[in-house]
């Protein structure tokens, strides 16, 4: 019995599918299994001074209770939280801002700055943090020289300023990036809508703030994700900030916790716990925020 045409185009579907299946089972799934897998275990010596051979046995939870009584740990996670807290508004508020003067713009310019507030993305994170460390170390910076001389004492490195100038090399990094996703979705908007409102009266504030903030709030919502995981993902900019800055410690974010346990104390599956956990808290974080978006509705 021939099998029918529905079930042949299921089968289609599924062998276009099944390169991507395999793949994200690959280097997705079965990663993150792997890391629960090292979590759960721990790595017992014997012998004088450890020197009698080493096993491997189930921990159960014992690696997660180790990362959670760890204090630097604590404070790196409350750390990036408190990132997070004021990267997300500076993040979401450039770049609607320059999204909106991108939309508004004469159509001469659009495209020189529209590449220019991207250009900044298609520096690695790396380079972008050695450019930046020039600008904040004392005696080399001409922004701190420029602030000297003027009677402003400024010291981008310091334990209460590190993180914000982190901040700022993050989001000149990614607001680009950000800044044309909105202005796809304002793209996307009818301009009749637009004219509507001119003829009822409407200014431009008015079409921004009833027309369109309500209509693109769904790339507002895409960028505000990113920008949460972004924050706890901090690693590249305090790794390379770490060298010219005394403030930055080995467990400066929970990345670079992580990447110390696994690659200088060679302590893998307390690395992996504590990556489980970071990857636990971006889900709760990113999901949460998801829910409380959606349930203000989309008239909200």
């Amino acid at each position: 019995m021939s099998a029918t045409p529905g079930k042949r185009k299921g089968r289609t579907a599924l062998w276009f599918l099944a390169p991507f299946l395999v793949l994200y089972a690959a280097f997705f799934l079965l990663p993150i299994a792997y890391a629960l897998y090292q979590s759960l275990i721990t790595t017992v010596r014997s012998g004088p001074l450890g020197m009698g051979g080493s096993e491997r046995v189930f921990a159960g939870l014992s690696n997660y209770q180790a990362v959670l009584s760890d204090h630097a740990f604590v404070d790196s996670i409350v750390r990036v939280t408190v990132f997070g807290l004021v990267q997300v508004p500076v993040m979401l508020g450039l770049a609607t801002l320059l999204a909106l003067m991108l939309d508004s713009a004469s159509a001469r310019g659009v495209h020189f700055f529209r590449s220019s507030y991207f250009l900044p993305y298609g520096v690695p994170g790396v380079i972008a943090s050695i450019l930046w460390g020039f600008l904040y170390v004392p005696g080399v910076s001409p922004i701190v020289d420029m602030l000297g001389a003027v009677g402003i004492d400024v010291n981008f490195l310091d334990g209460s300023s590190v993180l914000w100038s982190i901040l700022n090399i993050v989001t000149w990094q990614f607001a680009g990036y950000n800044v044309l996703i909105i202005v796809a979705q304002l793209k996307s908007l009818d301009r009749d809508l637009y004219e509507a409102a001119r003829i009822d009266g409407a200014n431009a504030w008015h079409t921004v703030r009833h027309i369109k903030l309500p209509l693109i709030r769904p790339a507002l919502t895409l960028t505000a994700v990113f920008t949460i995981i972004g924050s706890l993902q901090l690693f590249a900019e305090p790794l390379v900030l770490r060298p010219i800055s005394n403030a930055i410690s080995m467990t400066y974010t929970p990345n670079l916790a992580a990447y110390t346990e696994a690659f200088v104390n060679n302590n893998y599956s307390l690395a992996a716990a504590q990556s489980v956990l970071l990857a636990l808290l971006a889900c709760v974080l990113s999901f949460g925020f998801l829910r409380i978006v959606g349930r203000k509705g989309p008239d909200a």
